[in-house]
Protein backbone atom coordinates (compact mmCIF):
# COMPACT_ATOMS: atom_id res chain seq x y z
CA UNK A 1 0.00 0.00 0.00
CA UNK A 2 0.88 3.46 -0.70
CA UNK A 3 2.15 5.72 2.13
CA UNK A 4 -0.58 8.53 2.55
CA UNK A 5 0.60 12.20 2.21
CA UNK A 6 0.54 14.10 4.92
CA UNK A 7 -2.57 16.01 3.64
CA UNK A 8 -4.19 12.64 3.25
CA UNK A 9 -2.81 12.01 6.78
CA UNK A 10 -3.76 15.15 8.09
CA UNK A 11 -7.91 14.60 6.11
CA UNK A 12 -7.57 10.90 7.66
CA UNK A 13 -7.02 12.14 11.42
CA UNK A 14 -10.51 14.15 11.21
CA UNK A 15 -8.58 17.66 9.82
CA UNK A 16 -10.14 19.73 6.64
CA UNK A 17 -7.78 21.73 4.98
CA UNK A 18 -9.04 24.88 3.91
CA UNK A 19 -6.58 27.44 1.94
CA UNK A 20 -6.74 30.79 3.24
CA UNK A 21 -6.39 32.67 -0.67
CA UNK A 22 -8.66 33.19 -3.69
CA UNK A 23 -8.21 34.88 -6.72
CA UNK A 24 -9.80 34.63 -9.99
CA UNK A 25 -6.56 33.41 -11.89
CA UNK A 26 -6.19 30.99 -9.36
CA UNK A 27 -10.03 29.63 -10.16
CA UNK A 28 -9.70 30.04 -13.86
CA UNK A 29 -6.44 28.36 -14.29
CA UNK A 30 -7.41 25.08 -12.48
CA UNK A 31 -4.54 25.69 -9.64
CA UNK A 32 -7.31 25.56 -6.97
CA UNK A 33 -8.91 21.98 -9.08
CA UNK A 34 -5.99 20.74 -8.60
CA UNK A 35 -5.61 21.83 -4.91
CA UNK A 36 -8.48 20.01 -3.92
CA UNK A 37 -7.33 16.79 -6.34
CA UNK A 38 -3.57 17.08 -5.04
CA UNK A 39 -3.22 18.30 -1.50
CA UNK A 40 -6.96 17.50 0.02
CA UNK A 41 -8.07 21.01 0.45
CA UNK A 42 -11.84 20.95 1.19
CA UNK A 43 -12.72 24.61 1.10
CA UNK A 44 -11.36 28.36 1.11
CA UNK A 45 -11.17 31.61 2.97
CA UNK A 46 -10.73 34.97 2.26
CA UNK A 47 -10.46 38.15 3.25
CA UNK A 48 -10.09 42.10 1.75
CA UNK A 49 -6.38 41.28 1.92
CA UNK A 50 -7.05 38.46 -0.28
CA UNK A 51 -9.11 40.61 -2.78
CA UNK A 52 -6.68 43.04 -3.07
CA UNK A 53 -3.37 41.44 -3.84
CA UNK A 54 -5.47 39.11 -6.57
CA UNK A 55 -6.96 42.17 -7.75
CA UNK A 56 -3.70 43.92 -8.26
CA UNK A 57 -2.23 40.44 -10.15
CA UNK A 58 -2.53 40.21 -13.80
CA UNK A 59 -5.79 41.29 -16.15
CA UNK A 60 -8.12 38.85 -14.66
CA UNK A 61 -10.76 41.12 -13.28
CA UNK A 62 -9.84 43.52 -16.32
CA UNK A 63 -13.33 43.32 -18.63
CA UNK A 64 -15.46 42.80 -15.67
CA UNK A 65 -13.80 46.39 -14.43
CA UNK A 66 -14.55 47.73 -17.58
CA UNK A 67 -17.85 46.96 -17.82
CA UNK A 68 -18.06 48.09 -14.20
CA UNK A 69 -16.67 51.72 -15.19
CA UNK A 70 -18.89 51.37 -17.85
CA UNK A 71 -21.73 51.65 -16.07
CA UNK A 72 -20.54 54.25 -13.58
CA UNK A 73 -20.40 51.92 -10.89
CA UNK A 74 -19.01 52.91 -7.29
CA UNK A 75 -15.80 51.64 -6.02
CA UNK A 76 -17.91 49.85 -3.46
CA UNK A 77 -20.54 48.22 -5.83
CA UNK A 78 -17.56 47.05 -7.85
CA UNK A 79 -15.90 45.48 -4.81
CA UNK A 80 -19.42 43.75 -3.98
CA UNK A 81 -19.73 42.42 -7.61
CA UNK A 82 -16.28 41.21 -7.66
CA UNK A 83 -16.07 39.22 -5.08
CA UNK A 84 -19.19 37.86 -4.83
CA UNK A 85 -18.62 36.86 -8.86
CA UNK A 86 -15.25 35.09 -7.45
CA UNK A 87 -17.12 33.36 -4.59
CA UNK A 88 -19.76 32.04 -6.22
CA UNK A 89 -17.30 30.48 -9.06
CA UNK A 90 -15.44 29.03 -6.00
CA UNK A 91 -18.30 27.70 -4.80
CA UNK A 92 -19.39 26.00 -8.20
CA UNK A 93 -15.84 24.33 -8.03
CA UNK A 94 -16.42 22.86 -4.39
CA UNK A 95 -19.87 21.64 -4.95
CA UNK A 96 -19.01 18.14 -5.33
CA UNK A 97 -17.20 17.90 -2.03
CA UNK A 98 -20.09 19.75 -0.31
CA UNK A 99 -21.87 16.99 -1.72
CA UNK A 100 -19.78 14.18 -0.83
CA UNK A 101 -19.23 15.85 2.75
CA UNK A 102 -22.79 15.58 3.38
CA UNK A 103 -22.80 19.43 2.65
CA UNK A 104 -20.25 19.67 6.01
CA UNK A 105 -17.24 20.93 3.52
CA UNK A 106 -16.76 22.59 0.00
CA UNK A 107 -17.52 25.61 1.62
CA UNK A 108 -15.75 29.38 0.55
CA UNK A 109 -16.24 32.07 3.26
CA UNK A 110 -16.92 35.77 2.52
CA UNK A 111 -16.59 38.56 4.82
CA UNK A 112 -19.23 41.33 5.63
CA UNK A 113 -17.18 44.69 5.47
CA UNK A 114 -15.87 46.08 8.64
CA UNK A 115 -18.22 49.16 8.98
CA UNK A 116 -20.73 46.57 9.95
CA UNK A 117 -18.06 45.03 12.92
CA UNK A 118 -20.11 46.94 15.61
CA UNK A 119 -23.65 47.44 13.92
CA UNK A 120 -25.58 44.09 14.59
CA UNK A 121 -28.51 45.19 12.10
CA UNK A 122 -26.05 46.35 9.62
CA UNK A 123 -24.39 42.60 9.52
CA UNK A 124 -27.49 41.00 9.27
CA UNK A 125 -28.28 43.33 6.57
CA UNK A 126 -25.31 42.60 4.82
CA UNK A 127 -24.82 39.06 5.11
CA UNK A 128 -28.48 38.32 3.73
CA UNK A 129 -27.27 41.14 0.80
CA UNK A 130 -24.21 38.54 0.35
CA UNK A 131 -25.92 35.15 0.71
CA UNK A 132 -28.24 36.33 -2.01
CA UNK A 133 -26.30 37.89 -4.42
CA UNK A 134 -24.04 34.37 -3.97
CA UNK A 135 -27.02 32.22 -3.95
CA UNK A 136 -24.85 29.33 -3.12
CA UNK A 137 -26.07 26.87 -0.86
CA UNK A 138 -21.86 26.22 0.16
CA UNK A 139 -21.29 29.99 0.64
CA UNK A 140 -20.15 30.74 4.18
CA UNK A 141 -20.94 34.36 5.62
CA UNK A 142 -17.89 35.66 7.81
CA UNK A 143 -19.15 37.97 10.46
CA UNK A 144 -16.23 39.34 13.23
CA UNK A 145 -16.46 37.86 17.03
CA UNK A 146 -16.83 41.66 18.35
CA UNK A 147 -18.93 41.74 21.51
CA UNK A 148 -21.42 43.44 19.46
CA UNK A 149 -21.50 41.38 16.77
CA UNK A 150 -22.41 38.32 18.79
CA UNK A 151 -26.40 39.31 18.61
CA UNK A 152 -25.61 39.18 14.58
CA UNK A 153 -24.31 35.91 14.89
CA UNK A 154 -27.47 34.69 16.45
CA UNK A 155 -29.96 36.42 13.89
CA UNK A 156 -28.11 35.15 11.16
CA UNK A 157 -28.32 31.51 11.89
CA UNK A 158 -31.90 32.12 13.25
CA UNK A 159 -32.06 33.14 9.62
CA UNK A 160 -30.44 30.17 8.45
CA UNK A 161 -27.76 31.98 7.33
CA UNK A 162 -24.91 29.73 7.37
CA UNK A 163 -21.74 31.93 9.53
CA UNK A 164 -17.84 31.46 9.49
CA UNK A 165 -17.73 33.65 12.72
CA UNK A 166 -14.03 35.38 12.28
CA UNK A 167 -11.41 36.98 14.65
CA UNK A 168 -11.84 34.70 18.03
CA UNK A 169 -8.74 35.24 20.35
CA UNK A 170 -10.35 34.40 23.67
CA UNK A 171 -11.85 31.83 25.63
CA UNK A 172 -14.44 33.93 27.19
CA UNK A 173 -15.36 34.88 23.53
CA UNK A 174 -15.11 31.67 21.99
CA UNK A 175 -17.46 30.45 24.62
CA UNK A 176 -19.73 33.22 23.85
CA UNK A 177 -19.78 32.57 20.23
CA UNK A 178 -20.81 29.30 21.06
CA UNK A 179 -23.44 30.16 23.27
CA UNK A 180 -24.70 32.65 20.20
CA UNK A 181 -24.64 29.64 18.23
CA UNK A 182 -26.80 28.00 20.07
CA UNK A 183 -29.53 30.36 20.79
CA UNK A 184 -29.62 31.11 17.38
CA UNK A 185 -30.38 27.45 16.19
CA UNK A 186 -32.88 27.19 18.92
CA UNK A 187 -34.68 30.17 17.57
CA UNK A 188 -34.83 28.86 14.13
CA UNK A 189 -36.14 25.75 15.89
CA UNK A 190 -38.94 27.78 17.12
CA UNK A 191 -40.04 29.09 13.53
CA UNK A 192 -39.94 25.97 12.12
CA UNK A 193 -36.60 25.70 10.03
CA UNK A 194 -34.62 23.02 9.05
CA UNK A 195 -31.58 22.95 11.12
CA UNK A 196 -29.70 20.51 9.25
CA UNK A 197 -29.23 23.16 6.35
CA UNK A 198 -27.63 25.47 9.00
CA UNK A 199 -23.28 25.16 9.35
CA UNK A 200 -21.23 27.43 10.92
CA UNK A 201 -17.47 27.32 11.64
CA UNK A 202 -16.31 29.08 15.11
CA UNK A 203 -12.58 30.62 13.40
CA UNK A 204 -10.02 30.88 16.47
CA UNK A 205 -6.53 32.42 15.67
CA UNK A 206 -3.48 30.89 16.40
CA UNK A 207 -0.37 32.72 15.26
CA UNK A 208 -1.04 35.91 16.18
CA UNK A 209 -1.56 35.02 19.91
CA UNK A 210 2.04 33.88 19.77
CA UNK A 211 3.41 37.13 18.51
CA UNK A 212 1.04 38.97 21.03
CA UNK A 213 1.81 37.53 24.35
CA UNK A 214 5.98 36.97 22.98
CA UNK A 215 6.27 40.61 22.87
CA UNK A 216 4.94 40.79 26.42
CA UNK A 217 7.06 38.12 27.64
CA UNK A 218 10.11 39.87 25.72
CA UNK A 219 8.78 43.00 27.94
CA UNK A 220 9.03 41.26 31.14
CA UNK A 221 12.44 40.56 30.37
CA UNK A 222 13.39 37.49 32.79
CA UNK A 223 14.78 34.09 31.97
CA UNK A 224 11.66 32.27 33.26
CA UNK A 225 9.39 34.58 30.57
CA UNK A 226 12.00 33.60 27.92
CA UNK A 227 11.36 29.92 28.64
CA UNK A 228 7.61 30.73 28.03
CA UNK A 229 7.64 32.01 24.55
CA UNK A 230 6.18 30.62 21.07
CA UNK A 231 3.74 28.22 23.50
CA UNK A 232 0.69 30.55 23.92
CA UNK A 233 -0.89 30.16 20.69
CA UNK A 234 -1.08 26.23 20.77
CA UNK A 235 -2.04 26.14 24.40
CA UNK A 236 -4.58 28.57 24.02
CA UNK A 237 -6.55 26.51 20.75
CA UNK A 238 -6.29 23.26 22.43
CA UNK A 239 -8.35 24.67 25.67
CA UNK A 240 -10.90 26.11 23.20
CA UNK A 241 -11.28 22.35 21.66
CA UNK A 242 -11.27 21.68 25.19
CA UNK A 243 -14.68 24.42 25.27
CA UNK A 244 -15.49 22.90 22.27
CA UNK A 245 -15.87 19.14 23.47
CA UNK A 246 -17.53 20.36 26.62
CA UNK A 247 -20.76 22.23 25.03
CA UNK A 248 -20.80 19.30 22.96
CA UNK A 249 -22.15 17.20 25.97
CA UNK A 250 -24.67 19.76 27.40
CA UNK A 251 -28.46 19.47 26.96
CA UNK A 252 -28.62 22.29 24.96
CA UNK A 253 -26.30 20.53 21.94
CA UNK A 254 -27.53 17.33 22.97
CA UNK A 255 -31.34 18.63 22.34
CA UNK A 256 -30.19 20.70 18.88
CA UNK A 257 -28.76 17.52 17.87
CA UNK A 258 -31.90 15.66 18.36
CA UNK A 259 -33.52 18.24 15.73
CA UNK A 260 -30.81 18.47 13.28
CA UNK A 261 -28.92 20.58 14.13
CA UNK A 262 -24.99 20.22 12.71
CA UNK A 263 -21.95 21.10 15.00
CA UNK A 264 -20.51 24.02 15.18
CA UNK A 265 -16.62 23.19 14.35
CA UNK A 266 -13.29 24.94 15.57
CA UNK A 267 -11.71 26.73 12.99
CA UNK A 268 -7.73 27.28 13.24
CA UNK A 269 -6.83 30.50 11.56
CA UNK A 270 -3.11 32.46 11.28
CA UNK A 271 -1.91 29.17 11.29
CA UNK A 272 1.34 30.35 9.14
CA UNK A 273 4.06 31.17 11.35
CA UNK A 274 5.41 34.54 12.05
CA UNK A 275 8.68 33.72 13.57
CA UNK A 276 11.62 32.47 10.85
CA UNK A 277 13.19 30.32 13.39
CA UNK A 278 9.84 28.52 14.30
CA UNK A 279 9.12 25.04 12.46
CA UNK A 280 6.73 26.10 9.25
CA UNK A 281 3.95 23.20 9.96
CA UNK A 282 4.15 24.01 14.03
CA UNK A 283 0.49 25.23 13.68
CA UNK A 284 -0.68 22.04 12.02
CA UNK A 285 1.08 19.39 13.45
CA UNK A 286 0.22 20.54 17.03
CA UNK A 287 -3.43 21.22 16.24
CA UNK A 288 -4.81 17.28 15.09
CA UNK A 289 -8.39 16.56 16.11
CA UNK A 290 -11.59 15.50 14.81
CA UNK A 291 -13.92 17.80 13.73
CA UNK A 292 -11.52 20.89 13.05
CA UNK A 293 -10.77 22.77 10.22
CA UNK A 294 -7.21 24.68 9.34
CA UNK A 295 -7.49 27.52 6.97
CA UNK A 296 -3.87 27.50 5.43
CA UNK A 297 -1.91 29.98 3.67
CA UNK A 298 -0.55 27.96 0.14
CA UNK A 299 3.16 28.19 2.17
CA UNK A 300 1.82 26.68 4.98
CA UNK A 301 -0.14 23.83 2.65
CA UNK A 302 2.92 23.20 0.55
CA UNK A 303 5.39 22.46 3.79
CA UNK A 304 2.50 20.81 5.64
CA UNK A 305 2.11 18.37 2.31
CA UNK A 306 6.44 17.96 1.41
CA UNK A 307 7.44 17.49 5.18
CA UNK A 308 4.51 17.42 7.45
CA UNK A 309 4.38 14.74 10.92
CA UNK A 310 1.00 14.14 11.05
CA UNK A 311 -0.16 12.00 14.37
CA UNK A 312 -3.20 11.53 15.36
CA UNK A 313 -4.95 13.53 17.64
CA UNK A 314 -2.19 15.85 19.11
CA UNK A 315 -4.63 17.53 21.13
CA UNK A 316 -5.78 14.65 23.09
CA UNK A 317 -4.79 14.96 26.95
CA UNK A 318 -2.97 18.50 26.49
CA UNK A 319 -5.96 20.61 27.96
CA UNK A 320 -3.76 19.94 31.91
CA UNK A 321 -0.39 20.99 30.40
CA UNK A 322 -1.92 24.12 28.70
CA UNK A 323 -4.34 25.81 31.34
CA UNK A 324 -0.67 25.55 33.29
CA UNK A 325 1.49 27.17 30.51
CA UNK A 326 -1.60 30.36 30.75
CA UNK A 327 -1.46 30.45 34.35
CA UNK A 328 2.62 30.32 34.28
CA UNK A 329 2.18 33.46 31.61
CA UNK A 330 0.38 35.03 34.63
CA UNK A 331 2.83 34.27 37.23
CA UNK A 332 5.35 36.34 35.20
CA UNK A 333 3.21 39.66 34.67
CA UNK A 334 1.87 38.71 31.45
CA UNK A 335 -2.11 39.54 31.36
CA UNK A 336 -4.52 36.88 29.13
CA UNK A 337 -7.38 39.58 29.40
CA UNK A 338 -5.49 42.37 27.95
CA UNK A 339 -3.37 40.45 25.16
CA UNK A 340 -7.14 39.33 23.74
CA UNK A 341 -8.08 42.54 24.00
CA UNK A 342 -5.71 44.00 22.29
CA UNK A 343 -5.59 41.37 19.58
CA UNK A 344 -9.47 41.76 19.04
CA UNK A 345 -8.64 45.24 18.75
CA UNK A 346 -5.83 45.28 16.07
CA UNK A 347 -7.83 42.30 14.46
CA UNK A 348 -11.12 44.74 13.70
CA UNK A 349 -8.11 47.86 12.92
CA UNK A 350 -6.12 45.25 10.63
CA UNK A 351 -10.04 44.59 8.85
CA UNK A 352 -10.84 48.15 8.17
CA UNK A 353 -7.14 48.67 6.74
CA UNK A 354 -7.70 45.88 4.33
CA UNK A 355 -10.76 46.77 3.25
CA UNK A 356 -9.78 50.12 2.65
CA UNK A 357 -7.08 48.38 0.62
CA UNK A 358 -9.22 46.79 -1.34
CA UNK A 359 -11.86 49.88 -1.89
CA UNK A 360 -8.63 51.75 -2.61
CA UNK A 361 -6.94 49.35 -5.36
CA UNK A 362 -10.79 48.75 -7.08
CA UNK A 363 -10.85 52.52 -7.28
CA UNK A 364 -7.46 52.78 -9.03
CA UNK A 365 -8.74 49.77 -11.21
CA UNK A 366 -12.10 51.55 -11.91
CA UNK A 367 -10.44 55.08 -12.91
CA UNK A 368 -7.62 53.20 -15.34
CA UNK A 369 -10.78 51.16 -17.17
CA UNK A 370 -12.53 54.62 -17.65
CA UNK A 371 -9.50 55.44 -20.11
CA UNK A 372 -9.57 52.84 -21.93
Amino acid sequence: MRTPTPTQALTDAGVSIWLDDLSRDRIRSGALQRLIAERNVVGITTNPTIFATAMRSGDAYRDELGRLARANASATQAVFALTTSDVRDACDIFRPVYDATGHVDGRVSIEVSPGVAHDAAGSVDEAKALASAIDRPNAFIKIPATRASLGAITDCIAEGISINVTLIFSLERFREVVDAYFTGLERALAAGRDLSAIHSVASFFVSRVDVEIDKRLDAVGTERAASLKGQAGIANARLAYQAFEEAQLTERARTLSANGANTQRPLWASTGVKDPHTRDTLYVESLIAPNVVNTMPEKTLEATFEHGSIRPNTIAGTSQAARAHLDALAEVGVSYDEAMETLEAEGVEKFDASWDELVESVTVALQAATTR
